[in-house]
């Protein structure tokens, strides 16, 4: 018989990680590197992920990543993450990155980066498992959970048409 999983708020999953980001992280243009900030989305989102799912959960897809400001060296570079939608062992995490600015007047920080991931719950033998259902609780976890059905259905129909593509080339080839 299948193990059945109660569901999971949406609270749960949230882990926010906090990092200075220091010289060794920029580019030739003195601002941090995109894939310095990708690892630290992959790391957040990772983190939310297996938290969600009571286990190791890997990196599936970077369903989208837009880069809103320039991070520098100095900056504390804050990583939001939590899982918005959740299928039999996929969980859609979004992520957002906010900077609190070394030079600047005061606390608020400044968004820098949001993105959304896709990550697949595995076994100690690296198959796929089942992931507890999310509960969203308030409306804006409501509408995340809503717009992650959206992307969902988006990226399996470009999977389609890219494998519809792909099996007319080796039909045409062949």
């Amino acid at each position: 018989m299948e193990e059945q999983h109660p569901g999971r708020s949406t609270a749960l999953s949230r882990v926010t990680l906090s990092r200075i980001m220091t010289a060794v992280d920029v580019n030739l243009y003195g601002t941090v590197h995109g894939g310095v900030l990708m690892k630290f989305v992959d790391d957040v989102a990772g983190a939310a992920a297996a938290r969600h799912s009571g286990g190791t959960a890997v990196t599936a897809a970077i369903d989208e990543i837009v880069f809103l400001e320039p991070v520098r060296v100095g900056d504390l570079v804050h990583a939001y993450a939590q899982v918005n939608w959740t299928g039999t062992s996929s969980m859609e995490v979004g992520v957002k990155l906010a900077a609190e600015r070394w030079d600047a007047v005061g606390p608020a920080p400044t968004p820098v980066a949001t993105a959304y991931l896709v990550f697949v719950a595995v076994d100690v033998a690296g198959n796929p498992r089942r992931v507890p259902p999310v509960l969203p609780e308030g409306d804006e976890d409501k509408r995340r959970f809503t717009e992650a059905m959206i992307r969902r259905d988006h990226r399996l129909a470009r999977r389609a048409a890219i494998l519809k593509a792909r099996a007319e080339h080796h039909t045409a080839a062949g």
